[in-house]
């Protein structure tokens, strides 16, 4: 007994896992669909220290698992016993440690990186680099990116950081985009090379007790259940600075929150200015403050209801959004009272894993909201729904299949006031597919053996009218994908294996059909520019493989 509290006890670090981790959040889901463990995943990302307190929660219920499950298991937990206290942790870590008479200090390649750790300090260092290569009947695209991510923890405090240059020979995800890439500030044709540069700095320090944990963090994070990009906060934009908080003071109750500084790309011509003949813009201050409540009424039962609000041109961060558990839209009312309201949301979902093997889940984000447009059959409030289900190891073993279903009604995440836009660097916080827009996403998964993915997803998605936010009583009244601007129809297959913890290998074919229409005085071209690279557009057959070493 004394030894699981010690090891309980380790887990007081928050070092987040990054979201493009898919693999360990894939597993951590399917343990919480088989009732191995419980999560609440609507919120991410989970620390390593969570990751590795669940893998050992897991680790006591061994013998449910099958056997690739339990491979897996073993598997995964070579990558979070750094995170434990035990005496000797680090004599294990072979081969490749030049250090084996040291028991303190090692090298490991399994997984790849220099560890120190004491009663007192923890250091992690790990190189970064990856690549990934598509071929199709419009030519040729690559992305490569290399860097460095480290950690230390003194007691419950943590420093962490990660740092990657990323280079991309055609831009796949500018801010306009239809897609699930990752955005970043590029630099085009930087130095006369072809594509865009950007370079990704995420760190943080972070505090953690008992039931709970503070942070000042810039990084990415996903709130709302999805399989196929969330619609409350999908974690795409280039990452940004933000307080985060989140309490768990009862097995019932779950609370997160935070306060973030976005990057507007809006220029302040009060506050820019000349000098020695060169202009100097400076941008709008523009900040976010984010709520969410979750409430466990049964086991593996998670009910969350949360609000968030965008504000600009308050002097600064102001003091009322500092407040965690807050009803910002309220406040605004008053702070803004006699003129124009700031940019507030809400949102709730729901997971339910009461079925063992299924997680069935819903969430919507609500950008505004009225009680008159329900009786008024051509009016509609402005609203993104989206609900799934995740089936896994029923009726056969290691088999997976999941399928979701979104909709946004049109002026959903727009605003007038590009100072207050739900955005950040241009990139849409919510659904990849921003407003009037419609998807249907299907993957049906095989793993024969532990680190061994067999995929094929289908994905149905199109996208309407692209009306303005204009302040007219007929601003609800924008019909529904009446005419569709864009289509987009696409059938992939994937192989991937994880050759060692956070360093693995990938291939895929895809078909994919996207297509433009002449509508609203715009050509198809038009609107193929608009919403997709050039790699993508009209009917292609993509190969597509790559490798990479940390996340």
């Amino acid at each position: 007994m004394s030894a699981l509290v010690m090891s309980l006890r380790a887990f007081s670090q928050f070092v987040p896992e990054h979201i493009s981790n898919s693999d360990i959040y894939l597993f951590i889901d399917e343990l919480a669909s088989e009732g191995i463990i419980s999560v609440n995943s609507a919120i991410k990302p989970y620390s390593k220290a969570y990751i590795g307190q669940k893998l050992q929660e897991a680790e006591q219920k061994r013998t449910a698992l099958n056997k690739r499950q339990s491979g897996e298991l073993t598997f995964y937990e070579k990558t979070y016993r750094p995170e434990r206290t035990e005496p000797d942790t680090l004599r294990w870590r072979e081969p490749l440690n030049i250090f084996k008479k040291q028991q303190h200090l090692a090298t490991s390649l399994n997984p790849t990186g220099i560890i120190y750790k004491d009663q007192l300090f923890t250091f992690v260092a790990s190189p970064i680099y990856g690549f990934d290569y598509r071929t199709n009947e419009n030519g040729n695209v690559y992305h490569t990116f290399g860097g460095l991510e480290a950690h230390a923890s003194i007691g419950k405090l943590v420093l962490y950081g990660s740092l990657r240059d990323n280079h991309e020979s055609e831009l796949m995800a500018r801010p306009g985009y239809f897609t699930q890439e990752t955005g970043g500030a590029f630099k085009e044709n930087n130095g006369g090379r072809k594509g865009g540069d950007y370079s990704e700095m995420r760190g943080g320090i972070t505090y953690e007790w008992k039931w709970g944990d503070v942070g000042l963090v810039k990084d990415h994070f996903v709130w709302g259940d999805n399989n196929h990009g969330s619609n409350i906060f999908s974690g795409r934009t280039p990452s940004f600075a933000h307080i985060r908080l989140h309490l768990h003071p009862a097995k019932w109750i779950d609370f997160n929150y935070i306060h973030g500084w976005l990057v507007s790309e809006v220029t302040d011509s009060s506050r820019s200015y000349y000098n020695n003949g060169q202009y100097k813009a400076v941008m709008k201050q523009k900040y976010i403050a984010a709520n969410m409540l979750t409430i466990i009424p049964f086991k593996n039962l998670y009910i969350s209801l949360g609000n968030s609000i965008v504000y600009s041109d308050m002097g600064g961060v102001h003091p009322a959004y500092l407040i965690p558990m807050a009803f910002y839209k309220s406040m605004d009312h008053t702070l803004t009272h006699g003129v124009d309201n700031q940019n507030s949301q809400m949102f709730f979902t729901i997971s339910s894993r009461q079925i063992k093997h299924l997680h069935l889940y819903l969430s919507s984000f609500i950008d505004e909201f009225s009680v008159t447009r329900l009786k008024n059959k051509t009016s509609h409030n402005f609203i993104s729904w989206k609900g799934g289900f995740d089936l896994s190891n029923f009726p056969i073993r290691n088999i997976r299949l999941a399928a979701e279903f979104t909709q946004t009604t049109p002026i959903t995440y727009k605003h007038d006031i590009p100072a207050v836009t739900f955005e950040s660097n241009q990139y849409n916080l919510g659904h990849y597919l921003r407003d009037n827009s419609r998807e249907i996403y299907v993957a049906l998964s095989y793993k024969p053996i532990a680190r061994l993915s067999l995929t094929g997803e289908y994905t149905f998605a199109e996208h309407g009218n692209e009306y303005a936010y204009i302040r007219v009583p007929e601003i609800a009244d924008r019909p529904m994908l009446t005419d569709i601007t864009w289509k987009s129809t696409a059938l992939e297959f994937m192989a991937s294996f994880q050759l060692l913890n956070n360093t693995g290998i990938w291939i895929s074919y895809e078909n994919r059909s996207v297509t433009g229409a002449d509508v609203d005085g715009l050509s198809s071209q038009q609107y193929l520019d608009m919403f997709t690279p050039a790699f993508y557009q009209g009917n292609t057959h993509t190969i597509s493989f790559g490798f990479h070493l940390g996340f």
